[in-house]
């Protein structure tokens, strides 16, 4: 993570999954609520864990919200999470071991405002997720291959992976982005 020399010097708003070695440098962070979602959902349907769909709920809603005001909230439209304690029985000396549905509660809980970041800040996502599609399908060709057969093949793969999601991103399907690659022409938004 330090050898690219990008993280230790960022200086922005790093929008990541809670992976903990994120914490490490000094930048403001904001966590993935698409994450969160597909965490919440596992709690409910997984563990019958109530309050997680509440909480799936509330942070859509959130969202939503955010979204129709233009990018943020302002300050009279914040809501408080109430805190919330899973109730456990203790079968066994010793703390309980948490379950991941409680383990979930605690982040949202302890990290509130990088949760909830994206409401009070329109150049904070909601998710990372485009981030992490952009770099999807290089993670498909290393499973599917086992690896890159060269560095120059990796390259090619990258620079060809990243012109299409970029036309993709100004509404230029595949097909015609490589159409037009393929006739020697430039997209509209490239020229």
């Amino acid at each position: 993570m330090d050898e690219m020399g990008i993280l230790p010097e960022y200086k922005g708003i790093l929008c990541h999954d809670h992976w903990k070695p994120y914490f490490k440098y000094g930048c403001e962070h904001t966590l993935c609520n698409t994450h969160h979602l597909r965490e919440l959902e596992s709690s409910y349907e997984q563990d019958g864990q109530l309050w997680a769909k509440e909480m799936q709920e509330l942070l859509r809603a959130m969202n939503t919200a955010v979204n129709k005001a233009g990018g943020e909230l302002p300050i009279e439209g914040e809501k408080e999470i109430q805190p919330f304690e899973e109730e456990r029985k203790v079968v066994c000396r010793g703390r309980p071991k948490k379950t991941k549905a409680h383990n979930l509660l605690e982040r949202l809980r302890d990290y509130e405002n990088e949760t909830l970041r994206f409401m009070g800040d329109k150049d904070v996502p909601f998710t990372n997720n485009q981030s992490e599609n952009d770099i999807r399908m290089t993670k498909v060709q290393q499973k599917i291959s086992g690896c890159f057969r060269s560095l120059e093949g990796a390259k090619i793969f990258c620079r060809i992976r990243s012109y299409i999601s970029t036309c993709k991103k100004n509404e230029i399907g595949s097909i015609q982005a490589l159409n037009l690659l393929f006739e020697g022409q430039l997209p509209e938004f490239m020229q």
